[in-house]
């Protein structure tokens, strides 16, 4: 849990836009709505969802509590298959002899090769269990701010993704060109200003 880790790696977003009606029913309406499946996909390499931060192995919104005071706190877990290159392989071999020996041939052509590593890859992607993450998330709403304890590009972009199609509002991941437009005092001008800055290229 990043909350309580000894160790954080944090991206912080500014929340664009406003939820309509009760926020907490609005929530909890998205959170159970694109929670992360109870059943595993033998198909999908990648499935994410959120989940409650004290039960993210059994995600049900009903008998946990994800409001604290002002803030909102929950889980997104991204399940995760990944087949090792050398377990491809090695089926593959196994696969090219079986073919070659049907055959009658000692080799076999490109496309043959293909087709067995599609079959290959598409046979351990169902019998290979997806390794889980798990990644907290604090919202302050009256603050606009959201604490993702992540700063894995894959993981974010994910994040951002289910987000904006849970809640509809869009996350803005803070930097100090975002923290500019959406957090400082400055008039219109200066961000103008600050938004049209490049980089400057040194040259020895």
């Amino acid at each position: 849990m990043g909350l309580i880790s000894s160790t954080h790696a944090v991206s912080r977003y500014h929340i664009d836009g406003e939820i309509e009606g009760s926020v907490v029913e609005r929530i909890l309406e998205g959170l159970t709505q694109y929670s992360i499946p109870r059943i595993e996909s033998e198909y999908d390499e990648v499935s994410a969802g959120w989940a409650p931060v004290e039960s993210p192995y059994n995600p049900d919104f009903s008998k946990f509590s994800f409001q604290f005071g002002t803030y909102f706190l929950f889980s997104l877990r991204i399940d995760k298959k990944s087949i090792p290159a050398k377990l491809v392989q090695k089926y593959m071999a196994i696969e090219m002899d079986k073919k070659k020996e049907s055959s009658g041939r000692d080799f076999l052509s490109k496309n043959e090769k293909s087709e067995i590593k599609e079959l290959v890859i598409d046979v351990l992607m169902h019998k290979i269990p997806a390794i889980p993450s798990i990644y907290d998330v604090l919202w302050n709403y009256e603050e606009k701010i959201v604490y993702f304890y992540s700063t894995q590009k894959a993981a974010n972009e994910l994040f951002e993704t289910h987000f904006l199609k849970s809640f509809n509002v869009k996350p803005i991941r803070l930097f100090p060109y975002t923290i500019i437009q959406t957090q400082s005092d400055f008039s219109d001008d200066k961000k103008e200003q600050a938004d049209a800055l490049v980089p400057v290229s040194y040259s020895r």
